[in-house]
């Protein structure tokens, strides 16, 4: 693992990044639909290729051991979270469009961007292999329950949307290369490199930008809000760390590693997306989406830091 300092350092320029979009959106270089179109554009273009390039590996026993711990520790993780957030939210004294907003910052973190950006920091392709595996049961998941917390009394959801789903798609088609004795071309493969390494700057440049559109007195507004607080303590320390229990299980540390701090992710920008479609607070959702997302640049060192605590009790 790398040094506290080296780590920080390393996490600068992704900070330097979401200062460049914040600048760009308040001098109005982007304008109200450009955090649309780069989410279009990352969601269904580079983020697939992403994956795709990093999938490509050789097939091993290794690596399909691996496969099971990192599928074993996301569903552990994910169901502790909806365990969690589900006996919350019946207990929370919040309006009923609040309550699944609630739920869904517990639950969904922002996995697919700023995991990225973040574990190909550290381990480059080989982190963003063992993200994207991570990342299956979760992409079922927020298309699934994400969308059931929002519509759990509407039966009008067209559930097919889940099979469109780019995340998905791409993922199912990368693990299918992963375990067959198939490659993409040269020529596929280094244009899946080149689109997909543009997904870390776009995703902190729009993460920048979301941050310019938040009023002052919505901080001043929902700032008091405990649950908030909650749901942000919960999200970003209490429920990754709760992956601990797998370091008795003798799992690499390299997984525990990729595991623990991708699911420490702020959450989901998709909590603002689906909560601004199905009718629920928007203003609330994106305030706590925005809030894990400032938080996080502290919350992050601070799990690296207890990962570099705990290694020597990690198996190698």
């Amino acid at each position: 693992m790398l040094p506290i300092s080296d780590f920080v350092l390393a996490m600068m320029p992704l900070y330097m990044m979401a200062i460049i979009g914040f600048t760009a959106r308040k001098l109005r270089v982007f304008n109200q639909h450009a955090n649309q179109v780069m989410t279009q554009l990352m969601l269904y273009v580079t983020l697939p290729a992403l994956i795709l390039f990093s999938l490509q590996t050789t097939y091993s026993i290794e690596l399909l051991i691996d496969f099971i711990w990192l599928v074993m520790m996301s569903i552990f993780v994910l169901s502790l979270s909806v365990f969690i957030a589900a006996r919350l939210r019946k207990r929370a004294a919040l309006p009923n469009e609040q309550k699944s907003v609630f739920e869904s910052l517990i639950i969904f973190g922002n996995q697919g961007f700023i995991g990225f950006a973040v574990i190909h920091i550290l381990m480059a392709e080989q982190g963003v292999i063992y993200l994207t595996i991570f990342n299956i049961c979760y992409l079922i998941l927020i298309w699934t329950y994400g969308i059931y917390i929002f519509t759990m009394h509407d039966r009008s959801v067209n559930w097919r949307m889940l099979f469109f789903n780019p995340g998905i798609l791409s993922t199912l088609v990368g693990v299918c290369m992963l375990f067959l004795p198939l490659s993409w071309p040269d020529i596929i493969l280094t244009t899946f490199e080149n689109v997909g390494k543009m997904t870390v700057p776009l995703s902190m440049i729009l993460i920048g930008s979301f941050l310019a559109d938040i009023r002052i007195k919505d901080f001043i507004q929902y700032g008091k809000n405990k649950y908030i607080w909650i749901a942000a303590i919960l999200k970003l320390m209490i429920v990754p760390l709760s992956l601990l229990v797998f370091i008795f299980l003798s799992v690499p540390h390299s997984l525990i590693i990729v595991a623990i701090l991708t699911a420490a992710m702020p959450s989901a920008t998709t909590t603002s997306v689906y909560a601004q479609k199905f009718g629920a607070d928007t203003s609330f959702a994106s305030f706590g989406v925005i809030l894990t997302t400032l938080l996080c640049f502290i919350t992050l060192p601070i799990i690296y830091t207890i990962l570099q605590w705990i290694q020597p009790f990690i198996s190698d």
